[in-house]
This record gives C-alpha cells, sequence and structure tokens, in this order.
C-alpha cells in the first residue's frame, strides 16, 4: 500500500519473483478495480469482480467515491474472494493495493478487509507501506508520508513495514546524507 506512484507493483512483482525463486507457493491479488496493466500475471484479479470504469460509467461516480463503492462491493462479495483464495492453505497472498491513501488512513474498509483475511480466512496479515525516497528530499513532504504512513498502521490495525522505494533515484549526495 501507499499513495499512487509510490512503486507498490514493482515491489509487489519483485516480492512475487522472489518467492518463487525460493521455491514457496505465492499468489498475487490485484485489488486495484482501476489497474490497466501489469508487470505480472494477478492469480487474484477484483476487476473479475467489478472495474471502477463501469462502475464511474453506471452509477456517475467520480473516481474516489467510485473505487469506495467497489470495495464495498467486494465487502458484501465476501463468498466471490472465498472461491478465489480456495485454499490456499501455507500459500503467500500478496496483495497489489490501489494508490488512493484516504482508504488506508481515513476509511474503515481496508481495515474491514484485513480483518476478513484475519479472521474468516486465518492468514497472518502485514501491510508494506511504500513511499518514494524522493519524499526526504522535502521536510514537509517526508513529514507528510511519514504521517500518511503512521496513520495508516492505526487506522489497519496490522503490524506494518515502511518502505522508501526507488533509491535508485536518489543523488549519491543524498545518500551520503541519509548515513550521517
Amino acid at each position: 500500500m501507499g499513495p499512487a506512484g509510490s512503486g507498490k507493483s514493482t515491489y509487489c512483482s519483485t516480492a512475487m519473483e522472489y518467492y518463487q525463486n525460493s521455491k514457496r507457493t505465492v499468489h498475487l491479488m490485484n485489488l486495484d478495480p482501476a489497474a490497466e496493466k501489469f508487470t505480472y500475471s494477478p492469480t487474484i484479479d477484483i476487476r473479475e469482480l467489478i472495474t471502477l470504469e463501469d462502475v464511474m460509467a453506471e452509477l456517475d461516480y467520480g473516481p474516489n467515491g467510485g473505487l469506495l463503492y467497489c470495495f464495498e462491493f467486494l465487502m458484501e462479495n465476501l463468498d466471490w474472494l472465498e472461491e478465489q483464495i480456495g485454499d490456499f492453505d501455507d500459500d503467500y497472498l500478496i496483495i497489489d493495493c490501489p494508490g488512493q491513501i484516504e482508504l488506508y488512513t481515513h476509511i474503515p474498509v481496508m481495515r474491514q478487509f484485513c480483518n476478513v483475511l484475519k479472521n474468516t480466512f486465518k492468514f497472518n496479515v502485514v501491510g508494506v507501506y511504500c513511499l518514494e525516497s524522493q519524499f526526504i528530499e522535502d521536510t514537509t513532504k517526508y513529514f507528510s508520508g511519514v504521517m500518511s504512513a503512521t496513520s495508516a498502521m492505526f487506522n489497519l490495525e496490522i503490524p506494518q513495514i515502511n518502505l522508501l522505494t526507488k533509491m535508485d533515484l536518489i543523488s549519491k549526495d543524498q545518500k551520503q546524507d541519509m548515513e550521517k
């Protein structure tokens, strides 16, 4: 999870490849009903249940209201999710989430989703919050990013790892400053 463009899908794809190379059984779920392309093939794709494009066209919602509707629709159709998850027993499930941070920080629907994963499907759930490393260049952006990550952790009530992404875009001088 994390803001749009923070590298969530790249992280998910890399994690998936790592687990597969480690001979672990892993599945990847696309939880973004607005996603258009992937560098991976999702095992489970919310777009098979509902798409943001359809919601916006049929209900005349904007993108944020439409996204919230998609998640509420998913929560009302947990039988679909149960069918998709099947018998994942001891498998890993990586979930690629949308980039609207309001879902993690302000609205209870993602907490409800995490609770379903924990309580109904008996998954051990941990969040990975991706934040672009460029946020450290500007103090205001950095504090905003840290506060968003903290808000998500409190709202979701799950263990969370905060991850700075796109470190390859940070200059050598900035990396040295970070090490001090």
